[in-house]
Formats: C-alpha cells, sequence, structure tokens
C-alpha cells in the first residue's frame, strides 16, 4: 500500500489553528501543538464565559436597581415585589437603566409600586 501524506487537509486543519492563535504569545501562536491546547482552552472559556457574562449583567442590573430604590426607603426585595403586585412588567435590564438615565420616570415608577403594597 502506498503511504498517504494527507497533504491538503493537515494543511488546512493546521491553518485554522494557527490563525485562531494569532495574537497569543510567544509559542502558543508559532508552534502547531501549544497553538493547538492553546486555542482549546480559549475556546473553552470563551465558551464558558459568554454565559457568565449574563449573570454578571444581572448581578449589575440588580445592584443598580437595589441603590436606587434605596433612596426612596424601598428595599430591592420589596421593590420586585411590590412590581409583581402593581402588574407592571418591565425587566432588570429596562428598570435599571431607567434609573440610571431616567430618574424622574424610576420615581414614578416607584411612587406606583409603594400605592401598590
Amino acid at each position: 500500500m502506498p503511504r498517504v501524506t494527507r497533504g491538503n487537509k493537515k494543511l488546512l486543519r493546521r491553518k485554522k489553528i494557527l490563525k485562531l492563535a494569532k495574537g497569543f504569545f510567544g509559542a502558543k501562536r508559532k508552534n502547531y501543538r501549544t497553538a493547538k491546547e492553546a486555542v482549546e482552552k480559549a475556546l473553552t472559556y470563551s465558551y464558558r464565559d459568554r454565559r457568565n457574562r449574563k449573570r454578571d449583567f444581572r448581578t449589575l442590573w440588580n445592584i443598580r436597581i437595589n441603590a436606587a430604590v434605596r433612596e426612596y426607603g424601598l428595599s430591592y426585595s420589596r421593590f420586585i415585589n411590590g412590581l409583581k403586585r402593581a402588574n407592571i412588567r418591565l425587566n432588570r435590564k429596562t428598570l435599571s437603566n431607567l434609573a440610571a438615565v431616567e430618574p424622574d420616570t424610576f420615581r414614578q415608577i416607584v411612587e406606583k409600586v409603594k400605592a401598590a403594597a
């Protein structure tokens, strides 16, 4: 049986990995084996952190809402409960943005929540 060198496929696979390793430091950018390990790890981290970013942003929105609501004498949990009772359906991202950018509108929402509770 003749020997197969896998010329084109092997080259394309290596080029793909080395292209993904562009910007890495030292041998992680140039050597295929170390580049492959670094790229695998980087892709794993990017997959994980795309999910963690959503978690981090929700935490940030909760903190902002809590800080804004404290000025009106409410806690975060009582505010969220009051929103549900007043049947105000705004997500945390919108509420956080309102608290930071439109304080007057946010104040009106807080007053409605206080009235409903």
